[in-house]
């Protein structure tokens, strides 16, 4: 990895690493258990600037390249998932639309609250009727005197309960498709707003609350426990005109490329997972001893584990590459769809394959493997399934051989 990692990227590393098995690795079971947010990591991540590695410093950020925010969220996945998400879709669905495509009016209102982690941020793009559809958006957005009324539902929104700053979608001219899609910022105090102001985190007073928005019943999933998901709903939200972001009719474009962004820090995510798993897993193999010798000693496991290793460093290479054409201002799209649709599929065959190393014990709580094996899942279907992944890197294909 010499050819994408610094000296400056290998301390930043070792830093993450070091929190992830002191401060997450201890908690992370407890936190699946309960579904309980961490609170308290989440706010120490931010003192610590993690909540905005490649914000710029003049936003608040640590003003880090994006190659150093995929290896904070690889690290933390190593770890546990749910921390990750947290700073993952905070990042770069939260706060990066506002970022790329605000005005610097607003960039300066919104983007420091959320790059120091003073608040949290979300995106609003799913919808009952729109998931692999995104084009299919059924919110509204109507134009009223100095702003728009925003009616409609937004689904399996990360943040929609904890966090207070999100970007949605609407269709503003239902005439044009997906040419009809605007973008809005509208913000919410938190639900857990009690907690938040006693641990000084996650809620900002002077926000300027949207009437209308608010956040419905808590989701309980298979994995990612520990991550705030839920419903956010728009009921007769007035968005003044300030709260657009970016021009009418642009949003889906501007969504599509914030996408882009999100499937790098997903497939490091992915990557992290697997090789938390495989960590687990080759630990165990040379502790548990079956036919009076160690389970490593026999090739059939020797051989699933040298398999893992070989596609784990393949998956870095695609997911640091990814990250390193976007800091080249390249670009990047095609191999951002690559690095998650394979590391992705890659965490979900590592973990299972570590629960099946583990045999009897690998089903159970005692060993964090199966924890990892149902926050994979997600992996394949979260910020495009395995299929529109396949979708978007067969169109770049056909682009770069017909230029059509």
């Amino acid at each position: 990895m010499d050819r994408y990692l610094s000296t400056e990227h290998r301390a930043f590393q070792e830093e993450v690493r070091e929190f992830s098995r002191e401060r997450v690795e201890p908690i992370a079971g407890q936190l699946d258990r309960e579904g309980r947010f961490p609170w308290e990591n989440v706010k120490e991540m931010g003192e610590r600037g993690w909540l905005g590695i490649p914000i710029p410093r003049e936003y608040g950020g640590m003003g880090k390249d994006y190659l150093s925010y995929a290896l904070a969220v690889e690290e933390l996945a190593r770890a546990d998932a749910s921390h990750s998400i947290t700073v993952s879709a905070h990042t770069t669905l939260g706060t990066s639309p506002i970022l790329t495509f605000g005005t610097e009016e607003q960039k300066e209102r919104w983007v420091p609250l959320l790059a120091r982690g003073q608040v949290l941020g979300g995106f609003g793009l799913t919808e009952p009727g729109a998931g692999s559809d995104a084009s299919g958006t059924r919110t509204r957005a109507v134009r009223e005197g100095a702003g728009w009324r925003l009616n409609g539902s937004k689904i399996f929104i990360t943040h929609a309960g904890v966090g207070e700053i999100f970007t949605v979608t609407a269709v503003t001219d239902p005439e044009r498709g997906s040419k009809g899609i605007t973008s809005f910022v509208v913000c919410k105090p938190t639900v857990e707003l009690d907690l938040a102001e006693g641990l000084g985190v996650g809620h900002f007073p002077g926000l300027g609350f949207t009437e209308g928005v608010r956040s419905g019943k808590k989701e309980d999933k298979l994995g990612w426990r520990a991550s705030d998901t839920r419903e956010l709903h728009l009921e007769d939200a007035f968005v003044p005109e300030k709260n657009q972001l970016g021009k009418e009719g642009r949003g889906f474009i501007n969504f599509m490329k914030t996408l882009d962004a999100g499937r790098v820090g997903v497939a490091a995510l992915s990557l992290g997972l697997a090789q938390g798993a495989f960590d687990v897993a080759l630990r165990y193999t040379q502790e548990r001893q079956q036919f009076g010798r160690k389970i490593w000693d026999f090739q059939t496991v020797q051989f699933r584990l040298a398999d893992l290793a070989t596609e784990i460093q393949a998956g870095k290479h695609l997911t640091y590459h990814a990250a390193w054409l976007q800091d080249q201002g390249r670009p990047f799209g095609k191999e951002a769809a690559m690095a998650k649709l394979y590391c992705s599929e890659l965490c979900m065959r590592a973990t299972t394959q570590a629960v099946q190393l583990l045999g009897g014990v690998g089903y159970t709580q005692d060993y964090p493997v199966e924890r990892m094996m149902r926050d994979a899942k997600v992996c394949e279907i979260g910020e495009g399934t395995s299929e529109i992944q396949r979708i978007v890197i067969g169109r770049h294909l056909v682009r770069e051989a017909f230029g059509s």
